[in-house]
């Protein structure tokens, strides 16, 4: 039994994995970036708004300033990236762009007010913010966008595509912790944006009963009986008491996580806002990724002639441009054509020439050192040389083997001669000079075949020096003497013979001396 049920767990597993990716490959994922020069409170909202699109984005995206827009575009494909939040700033606004890959639509809003997350919560008393919040995504509340009218539709649309959407039936009511809400006010033409993290509470029973149900225990020691704490709620603060009616009660139909919050009994529904929070005005909408023409402009009207005219405009344009491209690749094709006809003609001008040559020099006798089929070097080089006039181009090794490359202007056609040394004389002292003596045929060093040098051999025996450690001779300075006998005494002084007689001496050869 325990065998087979580690199998079905690890199976069980396995199938909870692959669900969870496909689940995840299918719902819509965010990327939150700025462009630009931003401020540290704009770097903070930026921030803030990734961890509301939670877990379905990227929390720590890396953005430099040389990349640019197709980037993202790029890395979005392979990631399943389906929507862009970017956000902007200038001297006098804050705009965020809302845009849908690949190819739009592209909704401008301007950021008319704003408030971080750290300024929401600290002004409350009581915050509710843990990280098991942000592992499920939140759920999305649109109010008044059921107005009549394009822009107000696409809006809708587009905010409800960035959320993944839900099934009510098949709804863990544990995996909502935390809601977004989007109000649209249709006289200022504003939209509301809050997060919320949401708590359900039993109703329907005191204070005191609920103080027992949850995990802080209230102090009964000025209690008589238990009676007081059920019935009277004594000793409860302010804060505890109550708030709920029938806007917020509802009646749960699962078990919700939390002491008392059963399947068909009376709940409460509270609402904490966690933050950001940011009010947005519509600027316009336009297609493709903030390229293609403008749809809706809030600020901008035009007429229908106007429209028809500017798409005229833009549809001459793009003939033009194809135009343009497309006389490119003709003419990229016209060269490569004739490019290749040059050369078919060059190939075949150098075989009729060898055909030729080949018929003159039946009655001749072939080099028998040369192997057969190899052209002589003279002809080879004509015909390189014809190649070169007539393609353009340097030929390659294997069309005519006989040839050397053609040298760059001012270069010498003539080899490199290598430098002979006169007899009785070392190479000078580089590298190149010791890898030529040293080296031989079979890229070996022979130290015996090394020719001596002058300065390094003035010692040896077979030029009439002396050998190492022999005493007496020509140049022996303690030729003549015996061991202690050395002229010199512990402590004499030695005179001073002056110094013409001192050059006198060591003169030699006709030198002048000089006297006192």
């Amino acid at each position: 039994m325990g065998k087979t049920k580690t199998r079905n767990q690890k199976k069980a597993r396995e199938a909870a994995s692959r669900v969870a990716e496909e689940t995840y490959s299918t719902v819509p994922h965010t990327f939150v970036f700025h462009r630009g020069q931003i401020g540290k409170n704009v770097t903070q909202l930026v921030t803030d708004m990734r961890r509301v699109m939670e877990p379905f984005t990227a929390r720590a995206l890396k953005v430099r300033q040389k990349n640019v827009l197709k980037d993202f575009v790029a890395v979005a494909g392979p990631l399943g990236v389906t929507h862009f939040s970017i956000f902007t700033k200038t001297e006098n606004t804050m705009n965020m762009r809302l845009a849908r890959l690949p190819k739009g639509p592209t909704l401008h809003f301007r950021v008319a007010k704003y408030t971080l997350s750290k300024d929401v919560v600290s002004s409350l008393k009581r915050h509710r913010m843990h990280e098991q919040q942000f592992s499920h995504h939140p759920l999305l509340v649109l109010n008044n966008f059921g107005i009549e009218g394009m822009h107000i539709k696409l809006m809708a649309t587009m905010f409800q595509n960035m959320f993944p959407s839900i099934n009510v039936h098949k709804l863990n009511l544990n995996s909502i912790k935390r809601c977004v809400l989007l109000n649209y006010d249709p006289v200022s033409q504003e939209v509301e944006f809050r997060h919320y993290s949401l708590k359900v509470v039993p109703v329907g029973m005191s204070r005191g009963v609920k103080k027992l149900m949850q995990e802080k225990f209230p102090d009964m020691s000025r209690l008589e009986d238990i009676s007081e704490l059920l019935m009277k709620g004594v000793n409860l603060s302010e804060s505890e008491a109550e708030q709920d009616g029938d806007h917020n009660i509802t009646e749960l139909p699962q078990v919700y996580s939390g002491r008392g919050n059963m399947a068909s009994q009376q709940s409460a529904v509270r609402l904490t806002e966690i933050g950001p929070r940011m009010t947005l005005q519509l600027v316009k909408i336009s297609e493709g990724m903030g390229e293609g023409k403008v749809l809706y402009h809030s600020f901008v009207s035009k007429t229908e002639e106007e429209l028809q005219e500017m798409l005229k405009r833009k549809e001459a344009r793009l003939k033009e441009k194809e135009e343009r491209k497309r006389k490119q690749e003709q003419n990229i094709a016209l060269k490569k054509e004739k490019r290749d006809q040059n050369k078919q003609k060059s190939l075949e001008g150098i075989k009729r020439k060898r055909q030729q040559e080949g018929q003159e020099s039946d009655d001749e006798v072939e080099d028998p050192g040369k192997p057969e089929g190899q052209a002589p070097a003279e002809d080879s080089e004509d015909e390189a040389e014809y190649y070169r006039q007539a393609v353009g181009e340097e030929p390659d090794e294997d069309m005519f083997p006989g040839t050397k490359r053609k040298r760059g202007p001012g270069k010498s056609t003539m080899p490199f001669k290598k430098r002979k040394l006169t007899p009785g004389k070392g190479p000078p002292h580089d590298k190149r000079s010791f890898k030529s003596d040293w080296g031989n045929k079979d890229g070996r060093k022979r130290f015996g075949d090394r020719k001596p040098l002058e300065g390094r051999n003035k010692f040896r025996k077979s030029e009439g020096g002396k050998k190492f450690g022999q005493k007496g001779g020509k140049g022996n300075r303690f030729a003549g003497q015996k061991k202690g006998d050395t002229g010199k005494k512990f402590g004499g002084q030695k005179t001073f013979k002056g110094r013409a007689v001192m050059k006198r001496q060591k003169g030699a050869g006709g030198k002048k001396d000089f006297k006192t």
